[in-house]
């Protein structure tokens, strides 16, 4: 595992973060800047502060990353309870709704099957987003709302794992980035002409990042984990430069490289400089890593 006192500050990459629920995401990003030492650090998708699972952490240029991650699927387990709705659409806001209903296993087998594809959701009022500058969870916490507009996502897969109580089922959710689950847990109960409150979520993939590979708080602050290498996210072939290629690519110039067309990691020795893309043996860099 890492040597902390040895590397601290200078390390770059990604590390697997296996996010407790209660902790805020912007928190957890704080404790691994401050155990790192690093100067900068960031995630790869928030999770809500009750949400649990996985929760890639980027570190200095590692946050260069960002833009790679963005449409990214993801992987969710989620428990949802029909017959019930809170203005958050989960058990942490206050119940606004109930039903009498009695849902079936049958039933929602076939809605998971009419939510594969692509649909326009509408995000919770209380959600990260922002509407000209004002934030939706701290308007509605005021009181307010926010013209919120639906966002076209995409579900890969939607399936029941468990019956776990009366109208109460959990869940296996592949989705396009940007998808949020306790919409989904609503739209499903609308088709059922009911109401939903999602119980529990726990994240178990993001892009080719599982949870199992990921790291609690407490063997982070111990320094047992390793960090994922920035050049190890990519797996694109590795094309070799020399020290003047290197210098005029990183001045932002285009040079002759005779390869194939296409995305290449970039090596200098051993150092990994980022991604360049041949076009017609001409190279540019298209990521710089440092």
């Amino acid at each position: 595992m890492l040597n902390l006192n040895a590397q601290k500050g200078n390390m770059n990459g990604i590390v697997l973060v296996n996010k407790p629920a209660g902790i805020s995401s912007n928190a957890v990003v704080n404790i691994v800047k401050r155990v790192l030492g690093a100067k900068k650090c960031g995630h790869l998708g928030t999770l809500d502060l009750e949400g649990e699972g996985l929760l890639p952490v980027t570190v200095n240029a590692g946050t260069k990353l960002f833009d790679f991650f963005l449409g990214k699927d993801k992987t969710y387990e989620a428990v949802f309870e029909f017959g019930v709705e809170t203005d958050t659409l989960d058990l942490a806001g206050q119940v606004t709704k109930r039903q009498d209903c009695s849902i079936t296993l049958e039933q929602v087998e076939q809605v998971c099957k009419e939510m594969i594809g692509k649909y326009a959701q509408m995000p919770p009022q209380y959600s990260a987003k922002k509407v000209n500058g004002q934030v939706a969870y701290k308007a509605a916490r005021k009181g307010e709302t926010v013209e919120l507009k639906p966002k076209e996502i995409e579900i890969f897969s939607l399936k029941v794992l468990s019956e776990v109580g009366h109208n109460i089922f959990r869940f296996e959710i592949s989705c396009s980035s940007g998808t949020y689950i306790r919409s989904l847990c609503r739209d499903m109960a609308q088709k059922m002409s009911t109401c939903g409150v999602m119980h529990c979520i726990l994240r178990t993939r993001c892009g080719q990042f599982y949870l199992k590979n990921a790291y609690t708080l407490d063997e982070i602050k111990n320094g047992n984990f390793k960090i994922v290498p920035c050049e190890d996210v990519f797996d694109f072939a590795i094309l070799k430069l020399d020290t003047v290629e290197a210098e005029k690519l990183l001045n932002g110039q285009t040079i002759f490289k005779k390869a194939s067309n296409g995305t290449y990691r970039l090596f200098q020795q051993n150092v990994f400089l980022g991604l360049g893309k041949v076009e017609n043996e001409l190279l540019k860099i298209s990521l710089r890593l440092i």
